[in-house]
């Protein structure tokens, strides 16, 4: 069997590295497991599998922007469509309604959780497989990233042995991550804890987990009746949806319990405000209400390649807003990247907002003649670190860039700010310049045998493939700050004359030394090397 790479540059506002397969010499399975350890080893947390007229695009999300990475022709795409959806446990002959599954095995040697959707589209069936990291909740809430006078609060909340704790944001902000860290730590033998979930995310030894199943009555709110009769010390709602849920999650937090529970808003007074809409009695709200924790994702900048710049006029203007500081010089995203990160970038960060409910705010949530600005002032006093605050303390910090914060977050602008031409003129002038990197064919060959156990194809064909030459940055033409794309010249690959590590399959044909000799060494592991670095 043999798969062949033909590797090209794609501009769609980044510069990604394109791969084709072989569909006629190779499995639509393998393709599939492979396509899936592809998106692993590059820490994806989504893969999408979006239906074209002539085929499918198969796209990660890679510090959550989109990056396309194959294209599947379309007499092929039912198949791929098929097997995904076989791989998940889902029904392959309904095609015309949505559909939730599960895969969970070993890829490529690590073991994956992943949790599939599939969407009718009117040019076929959308999947997205998210690829769930428990890495994070594993470690415990002191790995958050949380600033030291939010995680005191956060410890403090979670040793009340009563009410109710919300963590609220935008979906696929972190939310379950923070709250199974909050759930692992409270997570002790004498403790009883149930969870109600849909679906039911992570496994954790020691904790009674329900799977909600609406088709047959078992909701939220079902559920939650029933687990109040077992005596639970902690009961964690996967998320809050509708008006019965939210009281009955209140009228068990009044009764002695520790409740963990999810919300989709934006900020502390904007859940307060949800749950008031949801008929939630002010009276209530105000006794159960422990604390509310909001968050946001950020990219975080590559350690590696980051630089300090000048601040611009309209930066200080926010840093002496805001922070009340004359801040100078910040720290910027390479936007060359380097060999760890992908523009500049590694990985994400949250940017969170703490609130503790204390006498005073418990006071005002009764009044129901207070003003909305009134409690905003009150909620957000000089013991709150804003969420905005958060994130400036990060960007001072050198973890994340101001341009980030200037996208996740949105800040009170004034007429007069021009924020964009004043970054994108920052940019060109001060961006550090390119370095060439160069491969040789010694490293091409220890890279490809350090790969070869996750290699799915036994051989493989390669094309030419493009490699960036050095540029002169230029501004970028968006309202969003980015940064000019170098262009590629096409370049031969490397030929290695030794026989590259190869992996038996009953049906492979023996070949002669000859034939060993000529093929060529598969430039995946560059192109995984390159993958990581942009």
């Amino acid at each position: 069997m043999m798969v062949q790479f033909d590797v090209k540059r794609v501009q769609r506002g980044t510069e990604s590295f394109m791969v084709s397969f072989d569909f006629t010499k190779t499995p639509v399975t393998q393709i599939a497991d492979y396509i899936i350890i592809s998106a692993s080893k590059h820490n994806a947390s989504d893969i999408h599998f979006d239906p074209r007229e002539d085929g499918m695009m198969v796209r990660f999300r890679i510090d959550g922007d989109c990056q396309d990475y194959t294209f599947v022709p379309k007499a092929y795409e039912k198949n791929l469509t098929t097997r995904l959806k076989l791989l998940a446990n889902m029904n392959i002959t309904e095609s015309r309604l949505p559909q939730d599954g599960a895969i969970k095995g070993e890829f490529g040697g690590v073991d994956l959780d992943m949790r599939v959707s599939s969407l009718p589209l009117n040019e076929g069936e959308k999947i997205v497989i998210r690829i769930l990291d428990y890495s994070k909740s594993l470690e415990g809430v002191d790995t958050l990233g949380f600033h030291p006078k939010n995680l005191d609060k956060v410890r403090r909340m979670m040793a009340i042995p009563n009410g109710i704790i919300l963590t609220t944001g935008a979906t696929g902000s972190g939310k379950s991550t923070t709250t199974y860290s909050i759930l692992q730590e409270l997570n002790k033998p004498e403790t009883n804890i149930i969870t109600v979930e849909d679906p039911i995310e992570m496994n954790i030894e020691g904790i009674n987990q329900v799977q909600v199943n609406s088709e047959i009555g078992m909701t939220f709110a079902a559920a939650l009746r029933s687990i109040l009769r077992q005596d639970p010390n902690i009961i964690l709602i996967g998320e809050i949806r509708d008006s019965e849920t939210a009281q009955i999650a209140v009228r068990a937090s009044i009764t002695g319990h520790l409740v963990l529970s999810t919300i989709h808003t934006n900020n502390a007074l904007a859940t307060v405000e949800r749950l008031l809409d949801m008929d939630v009695e002010r009276y209530l709200l105000s006794t159960a209400l422990t604390g509310i924790i909001s968050q946001r994702l950020a990219k975080r900048l590559c350690p590696t390649c980051r630089y300090q710049r000048e601040t611009t006029k309209y930066e200080k203007k926010v840093f002496k807003k805001f922070m009340r500081m004359d801040v100078d010089k910040i720290w910027d995203a390479n936007p060359q990247g380097c060999e760890h990160c992908r523009n500049g970038y590694h990985g994400r960060l949250a940017f969170h907002e703490v609130l503790e409910i204390d006498d005073d705010v418990r006071n005002a949530l009764n009044n129901d003649k207070l003003e909305k600005k009134e409690l905003a002032k009150m909620v957000y006093s000089n013991n709150t670190i804003t969420m905005l605050q958060d994130a400036l303390i990060k960007c001072l910090e050198g973890k994340t860039s101001f341009e980030e914060v200037y996208r996740t977050i949105e800040i009170e602008n004034e007429e007069n700010d021009n924020y964009e031409d004043e970054i994108n003129n920052e940019i060109k002038v001060n961006a550090p310049k390119p370095e060439v990197q160069t491969t040789n064919s010694n490293d091409l060959l220890e890279i490809a045998n350090t790969v070869s156990d996750v290699v799915v194809p036994t051989t493989f064909t390669a094309k030419d493939f493009a490699d960036p030459e050095p540029q002169e940055t230029t501004t970028p033409q968006t309202t969003v700050p980015q940064t000019s794309i170098p262009q590629a010249q096409p370049v031969q690959p490397t030929v290695v004359q030794t026989s590259p590590v190869l992996v038996p399959t009953p049906t492979q044909p023996v070949e002669t030394q000859n034939q060993a000799q000529q093929r060529l060494v598969s430039p995946l592991p560059v192109i995984n090397n390159e993958l990581t670095r942009l």
